[in-house]
């Protein structure tokens, strides 16, 4: 008999496919916060 077929093609994991964008996801989230604060900061003033 020969032996079964071993699939290696594993189903992608949703919380490393989520954390390899890291680090391009949190400044542009951070640069976006400060715009809009300092938007904010400028229409009360």
């Amino acid at each position: 008999m020969s032996a079964p077929a071993h699939d290696d093609h594993l189903p992608e994991d949703p919380v490393e496919a989520v954390t390899k964008h890291i680090p391009v996801v949190i400044p542009v989230a951070g640069a976006i916060m400060i715009f809009l604060l300092a938007f904010i900061a400028v229409n009360l003033a």
